[in-house]
């Protein structure tokens, strides 16, 4: 990453309101490609990003570019997160007080490949660990068949990066949301978490 190109700017709790927009336009824009596939809706964005900024204790990583936001990670406290995600932790005997929840990570595709996905983990276990309060971070990913046809032929996931950083993922703990699909409509989806020790990622 060549800070002369990209600067990051990092934000909590209500410091995250002016940028809002930007991040859900990022997300609207990065998620309606594979595999997520997402039809936004600004109103949905708008909603679902007020969680984050009414918690204290959010982040917000913003990749700035010509004073531009281009790329954007978030991350909350499960607890100050709805019952839905909170769900299969719970269910696994997690305290949802003990885990940084990871929101998504968005990046537009030109500034690809300059390390800033790995700095926004860095970010955003930093803020976690900074805390105090954490024993684990997560997130979750969608899941999708190996066969779908709307898989892009150059397509590569992001597993191999996920594990790379110690998370793994859990079989069984999975999410489910429903979202508005490019082409399809209203449509459920099932995503599954992963988890990372955060003392382990604050040694690391």
């Amino acid at each position: 990453m060549d800070d002369n190109d990209i600067g990051l700017r990092v934000l909590s709790g209500a410091e995250v309101a002016p940028y809002l927009d930007d991040v859900a336009c990022l997300r609207m824009s990065v998620f309606r490609a594979w595999p997520y596939l997402y039809d936004g809706d600004m109103d949905y964005e708008r909603r679902y990003l007020a969680t984050y900024g009414r918690s204290p204790d959010s982040v917000f990583v913003l990749a700035m570019a010509g004073g531009a936001v281009v790329g954007a990670s978030t991350g909350i406290p499960l607890a100050h997160e709805t019952a839905e995600f909170q769900a299969p932790f719970r269910d696994r005997g997690i305290d949802p007080d003990r885990v940084f929840y990871c929101g998504e990570s968005v990046l537009l595709p030109e500034w690809r490949g300059r390390g800033i996905g790995h700095a926004f983990f860095d970010r955003r276990e930093a803020h976690a660990h900074a805390l105090g309060r954490f024993d684990w971070t997560a997130f979750c990913a969608v899941e999708r068949d190996a066969d779908d046809p709307r898989r892009p032929v150059q397509h590569r996931g992001n597993e191999a990066f996920w594990r790379g950083r110690g998370y793994q993922q859990q079989p069984g703990m999975t999410i489910e949301l429903d979202w508005d699909e490019v082409g399809v409509g209203a449509t459920g989806h099932a995503l599954t978490v992963w988890t990372r020790p955060l003392r382990e990622a604050a040694g690391s």
